[in-house]
């Protein structure tokens, strides 16, 4: 029989990344931008749909400086960073379009590979537009009447200082949409206390459903861990060190169950395996069949769609 591994009572702080060749970590970021390297090309004439210019970054990063090109009559502007790569590349990212190109290639040549690929870029950006207007509209309120992600539902908060904190519903691990999370504060609680509040829950429940996930691993495996935790971490689901700690992100319990049990079975796999190679993935196979539509839900998945609570 397993047996039962220790866990923490309280939030723990962020943990510290581990990197070394005895750790083995699920990103929260786990698909790359979406990026593509081209050699320097001559400049085609490019026809284009139409998307909004990217807004200028805070604080460019050093050496990097904003470029404009004309494609068609469309200005693309983006930040221009040189590198030791041999290649033009472009990545679009959270501060719109960002080339990368080698330090002896001209910008008549980054201005034509801009061009060629005119017709991916604005696409792209349009893209990039339309999400970043998803993502606001998608800002969780803090306030009686909003409603945030349960475990693949969107359950909504109200406030009643008679009531305990508490989800009205008879199953917590098979909520609906629009059950009524209660919240025990006054009408007029200020949004950062109804903020505070909700994470208490949200890290409470995760700590209890994580941990009998974790247990029903362990006893249909036979697999041994030295203990789990909670992480608050702002960059990874999940950790596994070669002693057998594991570390699991409390911002998993937005997630549907089947998400979940692949971050465990993700961590669990490097128990064996501290990779990411074939046989890595053998072992994620064997621990949750049919685990390819969860890790690529969780791939396609935007950090910046959850609530914030910071």
């Amino acid at each position: 029989m397993a047996t039962r591994p220790a866990s923490d009572t309280g939030t723990p702080p962020a943990p510290r990344r581990e990197t070394g060749p005895h750790s083995a970590q699920l990103d929260l970021f786990a698909e790359p931008p979406q990026a593509v390297a081209v050699p320097a090309p001559p400049p085609p004439a490019v026809r284009a749909p139409a998307a909004p210019p990217t807004a200028p970054a805070l604080q460019l990063p050093p050496g990097a400086r904003w470029h404009e090109v004309v494609a068609e009559g469309q200005r693309i502007r983006f930040v221009l960073q040189r590198s030791r790569r041999r290649t033009i590349g472009f990545l679009i990212g959270d501060d719109g379009l960002r080339v990368t190109a080698p330090r002896w290639v001209g910008l008549a040549e980054i201005d034509g590979a801009v061009r060629e690929k005119a017709r991916w870029i604005l696409s792209k950006l349009h893209e990039w537009q339309l999400r970043r207007e998803r993502l606001a509209l998608n800002q969780t309120r803090w306030e009686d009447g909003g409603d945030l992600p349960y475990l693949g539902r969107r359950i909504v908060m109200r406030l009643d200082a008679q009531r305990d904190t508490a989800l009205a519903t008879a199953d917590l691990d098979a909520p609906a949409d629009g059950d009524v999370l209660w919240l025990g504060l006054p009408s007029d609680a200020t949004a950062a206390r109804i903020r505070d509040t909700v994470q208490a829950w949200l890290q409470g429940r995760a700590r209890v459903l994580f941990d009998v996930r974790l247990l029903d691993f362990l006893a249909r495996t036979g697999l041994t861990i030295n203990r789990w935790r909670l992480s608050s971490a702002a960059t990874r689901w999940g950790s596994c060190t070669s002693e057998g700690n594991i570390l699991l992100n409390w911002r998993l319990i937005h997630f549907p169950v089947g998400i979940i049990d692949y971050v465990i079975a993700h961590e669990l796999a490097h128990l064996r395996e501290m990779n990411h190679g074939p046989g890595f993935w053998a072992e994620v196979g064997q621990l949750m069949p049919g685990f390819e539509d969860a890790r690529d839900t969780l791939r396609r998945h935007d950090p910046g769609s959850l609530p914030r609570f910071d």
